[in-house]
């Protein structure tokens, strides 16, 4: 690497990280050089780079060779990033919001998937990663740190504690791996919780076949798991009738009686698919 350590950085530009933006700069370097070999940065690839910060792993991709789509909202922080990396060729910064990016442009056009990468803010990890599916469902591979608890959510099975509507949702359309934990003292300021970094990989057809609402889809899933404890037809109830519920499941193939977190991605679509039948699937 090229670029100093975060902490000196932020020295030399009289900088702190923001608490009230969950900025914490990841400092070990293995970390860095685990994240850019699981999204195989490589020259003729473009990689967006979410939360780009101080430019560490920044550095890191660049020296890949790859064409690195840096993503910051902090104005301080892009100071910073051009003056560090901006003579470098295969560097483009976009001072931007995350949530709001334009993914779906970012990635038009390009010969190879764009690889998406990033240190995730723990409270905007819900919203980033429905934004990538939104718009850039077929990029990959997506190569995130997140929190350890949200890391073990996320690579759950149906039936297991850790399961949820997230979990079912995402899983629908990317595979879902941990690379590796990360302990709190990787990072500066280091943060109260411990973390992981996850690979998730586009699939080539959606786990369970297609539906014409995914929208619709995604608000079954977040009804049915709003209050995980209660069986599926009390759940499914508040999205028409209880006799619509009993309808839509018998037209699935699924017992009214059972919880949610025991139903994968493949048992939701077809519940979304029995409702467009009935009429009743749009969002």
């Amino acid at each position: 690497m090229t670029i100093d350590s975060p902490g000196a950085l932020l020295r030399r530009y009289g900088l702190q990280a923001r608490h009230s933006w969950g900025q914490n700069f990841l400092i070990a370097a293995e970390v860095h050089a685990a994240i850019a070999i699981a999204s195989e940065a490589r020259p003729g690839r473009r990689v967006i780079e979410i939360g780009a910060g101080l430019g560490t792993l920044t550095d890191r991709l660049l020296a890949t060779g790859a064409e690195v789509w840096a993503i910051e909202r902090d104005r301080d922080l892009c100071a910073v990033l051009r003056a560090e990396l901006g003579d470098r060729p295969n560097f483009v910064l976009h001072e931007a919001d995350a949530v709001r990016f334009d993914y779906a442009a970012a990635i038009a056009g390009q010969a190879e998937p764009v690889a998406i990468v990033g240190n995730l803010p723990y409270q905007l990890t819900g919203p980033l990663l429905f934004a990538l599916l939104e718009q850039a469902p077929h990029a990959g591979p997506w190569v995130v740190m997140v929190q350890k608890e949200v890391a073990d959510r996320l690579c759950a099975r149906p039936g297991e504690d850790d399961y949820g509507g997230v979990t079912a949702v995402l899983s629908r359309m990317r595979t879902i791996a941990r690379v590796r934990n990360v302990p709190r003292g990787c990072f500066l300021p280091a943060p109260r919780v411990d973390s992981a970094v996850i690979r998730l990989d586009a699939r080539p057809e959606p786990l369970g076949g297609p539906v014409a609402d995914e929208a619709g889809l995604r608000h079954l899933v977040r009804t049915a798991f709003q209050q995980r404890r209660k069986v599926l037809i009390n759940s499914l109830a508040a999205l028409g009738s209880r006799a619509e519920a009993q309808a839509w499941c018998a037209a699935a193939g699924i017992d009214p009686g059972v919880r949610p977190e025991k139903l994968g991605p493949e048992q939701f679509a077809a519940l979304q698919r029995a409702r467009e039948a009935s009429g009743a699937g749009a969002a």
